[in-house]
């Protein structure tokens, strides 16, 4: 088939290059335009545009993708389907009507649950212990298109949303291949999604991904292992904010404080509503992350300090 591939971060990268080896014909590529980036704000190609860039195929990067210049080179291509990882723009009737099958979005989550912007987030957070991807025919809804096929994944008790995405962009890349394999043999068949088990998983925002010391160490170790490595979890201490990686719960551990901190030789923990939990990185405003230990030596943390 002639493919037109969209998508824009990183994490579309494994399925763009399975695409590419697949056989198919990649007439181009559409991801969002330049951005700001880096200390200079200066502008950027999306890591899907760079790849193109350094193969010699064509980027298509319409702020919207319902402008007239962009309709018109997509009708002139004429691709016959488009792959879509991420690629973080509403796609409107006109522009999904173009190739005779559609656009085919790969999404990481077994729909209908968490559809949105941040479902492997909001796997992690709600402390699901089975995800995967999925591929459907996109429509106009959000993520509510019929569905090719499905893989899953188990979510590890250490995963953080970083480490569950890679493996999911992997092996979903498979996936979507295998399900363009389908559609060219004629052999393909979208089932659509049920009317239960529906959840919505809006992009985790920085109010989203502040530690909650009063929630249980459960909660605590997975908003943060949610929130890692974006938007980063974080807390205050002495009014300034601290980033923290992932933690470890303690079942057996001292009884303290919601928050609050204690220093021993070896580890350093933090209370929650139930037990305390064992600090991993802490990165400090300005500085480089560094173990819980150097950073509570650095500050010299007192008896009693508390994470705000």
């Amino acid at each position: 088939m002639r493919l037109i591939f969209a998508g824009t971060p990183a994490v579309a990268l494994p399925a763009l290059d399975a695409v590419a080896a697949s056989g198919h014909e990649l007439l181009a590529v559409v991801t969002r335009p330049d951005a700001p980036a880096g200390r200079g704000r200066g502008l950027h190609r999306s890591p899907v545009g760079a790849w193109a860039d350094e193969r010699g195929i064509e980027v298509l990067t319409p702020a919207r993708p319902r402008e007239p210049e962009f309709l018109d080179r997509l009708r002139e291509l004429a691709p016959d389907c488009v792959p879509v990882v991420a690629y973080g723009a509403l796609v409107p009737p006109v522009a999904l009507e173009i190739p005779r099958h559609g656009w085919v979005n790969l999404h990481f989550s077994l729909l209908p649950a968490w559809r949105g912007a941040a479902p492997v987030q909001h796997a992690v957070l709600h402390g699901d212990e089975l995800t995967g991807a999925s591929v459907f025919q996109l429509e106009q809804g959000l993520d509510t298109g019929p569905v090719y096929g499905t893989l899953t994944d188990e979510i590890r008790p250490t995963d953080t949303s970083g480490d569950l995405l890679e493996r999911l962009a992997h092996s979903g890349a498979g996936l979507l291949v295998a399900v363009l394999d389908a559609i060219d043999a004629g052999s393909a068949r979208a089932e659509p999604q049920p009317a239960d088990g529906v959840s919505l998983a809006p992009k985790l925002t920085v109010e989203d991904a502040r530690v909650r010391w009063t929630e249980p160490a459960f909660a605590v170790d997975r908003r943060i292992r949610a929130c890692t490595p974006a938007p980063g979890a974080w807390t205050t201490f002495r009014d300034d904010r601290v980033k923290l990686g992932p933690v470890r719960p303690v079942p057996d551990g001292p009884e303290l404080k919601a928050g609050e901190l204690l220093v021993e030789k070896s580890r350093v923990l933090a209370g929650t509503a139930t037990g305390p939990v064992l600090l991993g990185e802490v990165r400090a405003a300005g500085k480089k992350a560094m173990s819980a230990g150097d950073w509570a030596r650095g500050v010299r943390v007192s008896t009693g300090e508390v994470f705000a």
